[in-house]
């Protein structure tokens, strides 16, 4: 019953009231990221969803791009602005998927959607992690987040896939919340590596 259908309702309907009560949030930093990104303020990229089909996820613009004769030299930490920095300290880039969640191609709750790259790099357990929607956050990122392993983390996200129920799915809201107000509990965005997943050892 509530895989089914309340999931979905609930997504929905605290998505649009959440998208209605920060509005006024949401348009102070598109001014913001208007002047700091040269007029972008948006970042679009293809993901993953449920069963491995393609949609386009939208965040804030946090980083700059690189000039032609830098793109070589720049990584992602040398790129993000300095409004780009603030926004993710407090998690802001991902809000925008809630326009996501909206339209269905997400969720409140669920695995955290990679890059399309890693498709081919999963084995059979870690595919699982797309038997659900992907989510704005999940049981990986409320239990290490970026400190994780990959394999810690798609643990996590297939474990999330075997236990999704109501009652977890309001756990996980929670301990999100007090993350954001936490800051220490903040700093494993601050020194994010960046690092891409390169596959399972062989």
């Amino acid at each position: 019953m509530y895989k089914k259908f309340l999931k979905r309702f609930l997504d929905f309907s605290i998505s649009l009231v959440a998208l209605i009560l920060l509005s006024p949030l949401i348009i102070t930093l598109i001014i913001l990221l208007l002047f700091a990104n040269k007029g972008e303020p948006f970042y679009f990229q293809k993901r993953p969803g449920k069963n491995a089909e393609i949609f386009t996820i939208i965040k804030f613009k946090t980083m700059r791009d690189p000039k032609d004769n830098e793109s070589e030299l720049m990584n992602q930490e040398q790129r993000i602005t300095k409004v780009g920095a603030i926004i993710r300290k407090t998690s802001l880039d991902e809000l925008l998927q809630l326009v996501n969640v909206l339209k269905g191609d997400m969720s409140l709750i669920g695995p955290r959607p990679l890059l399309i790259e890693y498709l081919p790099l999963y084995n059979e357990e870690q595919a699982r992690r797309h038997l659900v929607k992907p989510g704005i956050t999940g049981w990986a990122q409320v239990n290490g987040r970026t400190a994780l392993s990959w394999n810690e983390r798609f643990a996590h996200d297939v474990w999330y896939v075997d236990h999704l129920s109501f009652k977890n799915d309001i756990k996980i809201l929670w301990k999100t919340v007090q993350k954001i107000f936490n800051r220490e509990a903040m700093s494993s965005i601050e020194s994010a590596s960046f690092a891409l997943w390169k596959g399972n050892a062989k």
